[in-house]
């Protein structure tokens, strides 16, 4: 399979990073490497870049692409939620720059065999690391329906989600495990309204984005690594992040926010007692959004944000 690759944002990640030749940068999904591959560009041939994925074969196909650049490229296999222990192993520490794009690869939602479309009818899957026990069919025909209403809930979004879980544990108990992509859309079809139907998103996209989140653990560790990022970063460095849900993007909003003003003290009193002194200053006030002219090349960048800090 071919993969044609739009990286989200692209000449304006490149700005809000800052970098030059002789800059370290640490690129926190590497997916197929479009980011990675214009860093790895302006900051060689002196600067490093280490390029993290969960996704072994996003590792190979980024590996080859940046090949072809004479430049000083890592690429790590690990989730970027351990990035204090991938930067001190791969001697990058007090990097100048961090890009986190938390999108899911358009390769991935292309490849029907990972079962991440409701348009297709393949295999639950959804694993961005294929070397990881836990499915989409695990979570669909293990979870109990309390259980499948509070991710479908949470994750998703979803007004209907407890009705979703129900459909899902009657389905079960009548017809046994639910295997495929297609299975499980006709269930949300059929736990939705018609006339709810009709409007808006398809209605399986919430419920397949909260079993996906679920299934990668993507949003419990967010918090802290976005921390850990920060720490990872030499003062006056830059960290990126790009976010495509709310859910995401009310993280890192908290997260920018609470290291820019981390005091806790009641705000009607006279002076700080806690003691917590900023870390960062936000260069992005509002978020930066996709151009009309990227949208009209790429839709699916619709949904993203892109939010920069700098450590102080």
């Amino acid at each position: 399979m071919e993969y044609i690759h739009k990286p989200i944002m692209l000449n304006e990640c490149i700005a809000a990073l800052n970098i030059k030749n002789g800059s370290r940068v640490i690129d926190c999904t590497l997916g197929l490497g479009g980011h990675s591959e214009a860093i790895l560009k302006i900051i060689s041939p002196d600067g490093r870049l280490v390029g993290i994925d969960r996704d072994k074969n996003a590792i190979e196909f980024a590996t080859e692409r940046l090949s072809k650049i004479n430049g000083d490229f890592t690429a790590v296999h690990d989730v970027f939620f351990n990035i204090k222990d991938i930067s001190k192993k791969a001697n990058i520490e007090n990097a100048d720059a961090i890009l986190a794009d938390l999108g899911v690869s358009s390769y991935q939602l292309d490849d029907k065999t990972r079962g991440f479309s409701y348009m297709e009818d393949y295999e639950l899957d959804m694993r961005m690391d294929k070397d990881q026990k836990k499915t989409a069919k695990d979570v669909v025909n293990s979870y109990s329906e309390a259980e499948l209403t509070r991710i479908i809930q949470e994750y998703g979004e979803e007004r209907w989600a407890k009705r979703i879980a129900q459909f899902i544990v009657d389905y079960r108990k009548k017809n046994g495990n639910i295997r495929t992509t297609g299975e499980l859309t006709e269930i949300i079809k059929a736990a939705i309204p018609a006339a709810t139907r009709r409007e808006g998103p398809h209605p399986a996209k919430r419920t397949f984005q909260a079993i996906r989140i679920e299934v990668n653990d993507e949003l419990a560790p967010l918090k802290d690594a976005l921390f850990a990022m920060m720490d990872v970063l030499k003062p006056e460095g830059r960290m990126a992040v790009i976010t495509f849900h709310s859910l995401e993007d009310r993280i890192v909003k908290w997260a920018f926010k609470t290291m820019m003003d981390p005091c806790i003290c009641d705000k009607k009193a006279p002076i700080c007692t806690c003691g917590r002194k900023p870390i960062g200053k936000i260069i992005t006030k509002k978020p930066i959004t996709p151009s009309a002219e990227e949208l009209g090349e790429n839709p699916r960048a619709r949904s993203a944000k892109l939010r920069v800090i700098e450590k102080l």
